[in-house]
């Protein structure tokens, strides 16, 4: 016999962790993935100081090509098996394709794209088995191109594009699947993309919603049913107002906006 879990990856910060706090916190047993072992024991404590079981944390990096194997061998040996699979990993970098370190751009696609959809393959039987969901986490660039941050952005309309389709799929098996698509959250993703909200880009901090309320939305979303969630009006405005401007116009407001300094 099989305990049921749900596995959150990135967990060491940000959306993730308050993804494993609200998932704890609402009766779920957790399986804790990243690359930072020492904030995952942290975490892990912090959550079982809350009187709720102690999370599993596995420190992995789910960009290698055997990661997927070790965390399913993994989940094996302690007796668990993914109910719910949260895939929160993911980074960007900012700057123009031209430019930016191929391998690093390439790394993105790894983990953003290739290893979410291989962490979905291989444990929806047991997702479907047990009816329970799938919560990937893209972005508001999930809804337009992204001149500046390309292949991060072409990376998450394929997490939406993905989920969406998943979600009409496994919808008669009561299988959830939900996309959660957040504005900018201060988070460590901001540092490692290089990102800083000066010039043009203080323009997106009315659009930040705290990662807590973030999480939130994402799990209670889930739990509707509900297949693609954006917190915050102004992310929903944004979105809107991208899918109505002219890609004429779009293009470079989105290119000045996203410009190294």
């Amino acid at each position: 016999m099989t305990r049921p879990v749900a596995v959150v990856t990135g967990a060491s910060d940000g959306i993730g962790a308050e993804l494993a706090r609200i998932f704890a916190a609402k009766g779920h047993e957790l399986a804790l993935v990243a690359r930072r072992g020492e904030r995952l024991e942290a975490l892990a404590d912090d959550i079982a100081a809350t009187g709720a079981a102690r999370p599993l944390p596995i420190e992995l990096d789910l960009t290698e090509q055997s990661a997927v194997q070790r965390l399913e061998e993994r989940l094996a040996e302690e007796g668990v098996a993914p109910q719910y699979l949260v895939n929160n990993a993911g980074f960007g970098l900012m700057g123009r394709a031209i430019e930016l370190d191929a391998a690093e751009q390439l790394a993105i696609v790894d983990l953003n794209m290739r290893a979410l959809t291989a962490l979905t393959l291989r444990f929806l039987p047991a997702i479907v088995a047990a009816k329970g969901g799938v919560l990937n986490v893209a972005s508001v660039a999930a809804f337009m191109p992204g001149p500046g941050f390309a292949v991060y952005y072409a990376s998450k309309a394929y997490v939406r594009s993905f989920s969406e389709a998943l979600s009409q799929e496994l919808k008669p098996q009561g299988v959830k699947v939900a996309c959660l698509c957040p504005g900018p959250v201060r988070t460590g993703f901001q540092a490692r993309a290089g990102m800083h909200f000066e010039g043009l880009m203080a323009a997106m901090r009315p659009a930040m919603v705290p990662a807590a309320e973030v999480a939130r939305q994402g799990y209670e979303g889930l739990m509707a049913g509900r297949r693609v969630i954006v917190p915050g009006w102004v992310n929903r405005a944004l979105i809107f107002g991208s899918a109505a401007t002219p890609r004429a116009l779009l293009l470079p407001m989105l290119a000045a906006a996203q410009k190294r300094r």
